[in-house]
């Protein structure tokens, strides 16, 4: 039986629409019903003898025949559709044989789309299945690549470690190095000053003995070979500071990679061991679609390569530097030694021909001081024997005086006279 406001007429005249659904099955049946029966409108002029004319103003205006609603409370029993039993005719359009042949193709569709279902519910049972392997074998592989990256991290690691360790002990070795240079260099500044001062105290010297001997040369050398030891000291030792900064700076580019590895091995380890069941775990809506990568797995290998090379680059550095410290050590201290050495062989030599010198000037001078007392004997035995001759003198004086006295050829040069 119609509604009240749906005329006979429209009851098929146009294909019944189905609103759309994801299973095929039911857009089949819904093509099933297209263009099923033929579009036969009834004719505008065809009259209905039990259908006043008033029906459809009515119809039009009231959709329901509810007599209870509140829309149908204020009309008026004239307004109101007669009874069924006023109808003369019934109007009818299909044939028992047309409504059993509509059933079977409707029996037919529905085994088709039963059909369809089935297969549709056993591809999706395979569809399932096989997205759970691909889960699974992307889950396993992608936890395998994870052992593989953490396995990764923990071999550079151990060799940033290894470097690490290696560039601190010889940072170490370096600055203990450079520490002697330090003492080595203030110590020879004692050396130096002795030198200068026994050329300054040499310079008091007077006379003769201000001469430019063997020890005035040797101490001069000596002066000279301390300030060139001092430059080579003070040369390597500008060289320890800048190796001991570039030592600093590999190691500490060392230092800050170790520590972001060892970040994300923690994190890489952790990721490694999630599993389903695990806690924690949670969705993250466009993680997938954030990209904050900065390198990929060659520039990150030859990253850190390239700072273990940097750090054995600078500790070979380091350490020719300071066996080149080392071996200047050796050198200054045993060219400061020999000619310590040979300052102190030319001061012997000078003191021993001074002492000779000194000996022999003071035997000399006791030989000296020895024949002046002896003339000074000499002398006083001199005027002693001068003085002794004086009574002879004035008594051959007095014989010759007396005995000029004698007279006229008694005068005679005689033996007593020539006596």
């Amino acid at each position: 039986m119609e509604s009240v406001g749906f005329p006979l007429t429209a009851k098929f005249a146009h294909p019944r629409s189905f609103p759309t659904r994801f299973l095929p099955a039911v857009h089949a049946m819904a093509s099933s019903y297209r263009n099923r029966f033929p579009y036969r409108p009834l004719p505008q002029s065809y009259s209905l003898p039990w259908m006043p004319s008033a029906y459809y103003k009515t119809a039009a205006l009231k959709t329901t025949l509810d007599p209870f609603s509140k829309s149908s409370q204020g009309i008026t029993t004239s307004e109101k559709l007669p009874s069924i039993y006023n109808r003369t005719t019934v109007f009818t359009q299909y044939t028992p044989e047309d409504w059993y042949k509509s059933n079977q193709t409707n029996y037919k569709e529905a085994e088709t789309s039963q059909k369809n279902a089935e297969h549709l519910t056993v591809d999706t049972s395979l569809l399932i299945e096989d997205k759970y392997q691909q889960t699974r074998k992307t889950q396993v592989e992608s936890t395998k690549n994870l052992g593989v990256r953490a396995n990764d991290i923990a071999f550079w690691k151990s060799e940033l470690c290894h470097e690490l360790d290696e560039m601190v002990g010889e940072t170490n070795a370096l600055t203990d190095v450079k520490s002697r240079l330090e003492r080595a260099f203030a110590e020879s500044e004692a050396p130096l000053q002795v030198a200068q001062e026994c050329l300054l105290h040499r310079e008091k010297r007077m006379g003769i003995d201000l001469v430019h001997d063997d020890v005035e040369k040797q101490l001069f050398a000596e002066v000279d070979v301390i300030r060139s030891c001092q430059e080579k000291m003070e040369r390597f030792l500008e060289k320890a500071k800048g190796q001991l900064e570039s030592n600093w700076a590999a190691q500490h580019n060392l230092e800050k990679d170790l520590a972001n590895k060892q970040v994300a091995h923690r994190i890489d380890d952790k990721c490694h061991h999630l599993m389903n069941t695990s806690q924690g775990i949670g969705y993250y809506r466009g993680v997938e679609q954030i990209d904050a990568t900065v390198s990929v797995p060659e520039s990150w290998t030859k990253f850190t390569n390239d700072n273990i090379l940097l750090s054995q680059s600078e500790r070979a550095a380091s350490a020719k530097l300071r066996d080149e410290i080392e071996n200047l050590l050796v050198l200054t201290a045993n060219e400061m030694w020999r000619q310590f050495n040979m300052v102190n062989v030319a001061f012997t030599n000078r003191i021993a021909e001074t002492t000779d010198a000194k000996r022999k000037i003071q035997t000399h001078l006791t030989k000296t001081l020895q024949e002046i007392f002896q003339t000074e004997k000499n002398i006083e035995d001199i005027k002693k024997a001068i003085r002794d001759q004086g009574p002879p003198l004035k008594v051959a004086q007095t014989r010759l005086d007396e005995r000029t006295r004698r007279p006229n050829m008694e005068l005679c040069r005689d033996t007593a006279q020539l006596r």
